[in-house]
This record gives C-alpha cells, sequence and structure tokens, in this order.
C-alpha cells in the first residue's frame, strides 16, 4: 500500500477553561492519500476547524492537543519543534481560511506578501519570485495578474480575495491544503468557479485537500470521501456517495433530510429536534442520544466504532441496518 500523505490517529484536543475542560476533538482518526479530497462536515461547533488548526499547530493557549497522533508523510507533526513546525507550515502543509482577510496583509501590495511566502520557503530572488507570484494568481483564474499584484486587498471583491488565498496556500506546491469553508461568504457562481479551479489543481498537481464545511452540497460535487463530525467526534465516514445516498449513522440521516431540497413542496421543513450540547457538559455515552430518535438504555453507554460493508465506519449502537 503507498503511504498515506495524513494520518490521524486518535487525535484528542481539549479546551482548559474556568468552566472545565472542552472536549473540542476527542479520539478521531482518519487517513488522506495523495490528490484525495476528503470532506470534513458537521454543525458548527463539531470540533471541524479545531481539528485543521491541530494539523497544523495553530491551537492556541487555554487549548492543547493533549492525545493523539499526525503523521504527515510518515512524520508525527505533534513531536516537532517549533522551528519545524515553520518549516512545514505554509510550505509542505497549507491552510484557506474562512476569511481572506486572516491570510492578507490590508497594509501591503499583493505582490509584497505573495513574494515574502516564496522566499520564506525557497531560495529565489525577487525577480523569479515574482514570476512564481503571477503565474499562481493566473492559476486561479484571476486576468490581468501583473496588474493585481500591485493591487491592495481592499481593491479586491470578496471572491477574488478568495483567489488569492488560495493562490498564496498554493505557491510552494504543498502536499496537503486545509480549507476551512473558504467559499460560505460568497455567491453561488463565484463559490462554483472556485470549486471548479481547485478540483483541477489538485489533479494536476497531487496536493491533497481536506475541505472543512456545512454545506452537503459542494462536499458532494468536491470530495470523494468524508466524514461526519459531532460533538467532537466521528460519527460516520466514508465514499460520498454510499454517506450521502444512504447514511447509516441517524445524525448522518438527520443532516441529509434537512437540506430543503429533501423535503416537499409546501410542508414543513425536516430539522433535527434539540441544540448541539455543550462541549463542557456532554451526555454521558452517545453524545447524539438526546436527539436521536432511536435513542434507547443502550445509548447511555459509549458505543464503539462499526464497520459496513465498502469500507465505511459508524460510530453508534444502532445505526440504520437497513441502509447497510
Amino acid at each position: 500500500m503507498p503511504e498515506s500523505t495524513l494520518d490521524v490517529r486518535h487525535l484528542r484536543t481539549h479546551f482548559f477553561t474556568r468552566d472545565g475542560v472542552a472536549k473540542a476533538v476527542e479520539d478521531i482518526s482518519f487517513s488522506l492519500g495523495s490528490g484525495e479530497v476528503l470532506g470534513l462536515v458537521g454543525e458548527s461547533g463539531s470540533g471541524k476547524t479545531v481539528t485543521g488548526f491541530s494539523i497544523l499547530g495553530l491551537v492556541d493557549a487555554p487549548g492543547k492537543v493533549v492525545g493523539g497522533e499526525i503523521l504527515f508523510k510518515g512524520r508525527d507533526l505533534l513531536k516537532l519543534s517549533e522551528e519545524e513546525m515553520r518549516k512545514v507550515r505554509g510550505n509542505q502543509l497549507a491552510m484557506v481560511f474562512q476569511d481572506p482577510m486572516m491570510t492578507l496583509n490590508p497594509v501591503l501590495r499583493i505582490d509584497t506578501q505573495m513574494i515574502e511566502a516564496i522566499q520564506a520557503h525557497q531560495n529565489l530572488g525577487k525577480v523569479a519570485a515574482r514570476e512564481l507570484a503571477r503565474d499562481a494568481l493566473g492559476k486561479v483564474g484571476i486576468a490581468s495578474p501583473d496588474e493585481r499584484l500591485r493591487a491592495y486587498p481592499h481593491q479586491f471583491s470578496g471572491g477574488m480575495r478568495q483567489r488569492v488565498a488560495i493562490a498564496i496556500a498554493l505557491l510552494n506546491k504543498p502536499d496537503l491544503i486545509i480549507a476551512d469553508e473558504p467559499t460560505t461568504a460568497l455567491d453561488v457562481t463565484i463559490q462554483g468557479q472556485i470549486l471548479h479551479e481547485v478540483q483541477r489543481l489538485c489533479r494536476e498537481t497531487g496536493t491533497s485537500l481536506i475541505w472543512i464545511t456545512h454545506d452537503l452540497a459542494v462536499v458532494a460535487g468536491l470530495a470523494e470521501r468524508i466524514c461526519v463530525m459531532y460533538a467532537g467526534r466521528i460519527v460516520e465516514a466514508g465514499s460520498v456517495d454510499e454517506v450521502l445516498d444512504r447514511p447509516l449513522h441517524p445524525y448522518s440521516k438527520g443532516l441529509i433530510e434537512s437540506v430543503p431540497s429533501h423535503n416537499q413542496r409546501g410542508m414543513r421543513l425536516n430539522q433535527i429536534p434539540g441544540m448541539t450540547p455543550s462541549l463542557l457538559s456532554l451526555p454521558e455515552g452517545c453524545a447524539f442520544r438526546t436527539r436521536c430518535p432511536k435513542a434507547d438504555e443502550a445509548c447511555a453507554g459509549m458505543p464503539s466504532v462499526q464497520k459496513a460493508e465498502g469500507g465505511r465506519h459508524v460510530f453508534c449502537h444502532h445505526p440504520h441496518r437497513e441502509a447497510a
């Protein structure tokens, strides 16, 4: 078997607050191959973004990775020093944030920022670095890249700023990009263009991609595999077609049925009852049991990961067997 680009094993990230310990990520595992696109989906507060930040070593106090392994091309990132991690981050590993202004400095021209990002990891002169930056803008569909390099971030639209952020992430040809809901604030047309560019770039460069989102429609058209998160855990994992067409976990099923296109015209929208529990006071056993229509006495105990056909995994006492 070829070596995976990324292997996350039993990752646990907790936040130590005055009110207690918030288990933002609790014992999650997944792997990612070269050129593969993985969708990480779930409600707000499910732990998706914290997972991405944990991989990149960007979890700030009071948060801390308290257990597990993050193997990137065979190296455990959790064992690297901050200096070693800085050499990996932005070079072999990159992230695209939901807000592109988290990537872009508003007082510096685009060329200054892109050239600095290149020279931080590559031994190139300013002229060569500028040409590389210009080519990167062209790859993400930005017209007149020479002119755009001389512009400031405020002179771009939201969609164009996000394209620049993606271009910066691609500058050093990383092996893995983590994209944290980068198209959520964009209109549908621009979103479709960016998704098309990202797919093409992953296919051409062999870059692996983790796409963090709550939008199932985006995952359906972009990813090959999907991990559904709830209350800090991966509750179901498998191929996109299998999970979206035949969900096994009640939470996955509820998410899919709540999409408006799955409801009959004129009927009330389906929804998952209740609210996501606080990470500071999760219920005993299965965290979803207070909202689950299939919950019973057994759900007061912690479920184990069950394997299903096609390499799927489900974290549930009562998965939808008829779907399998």
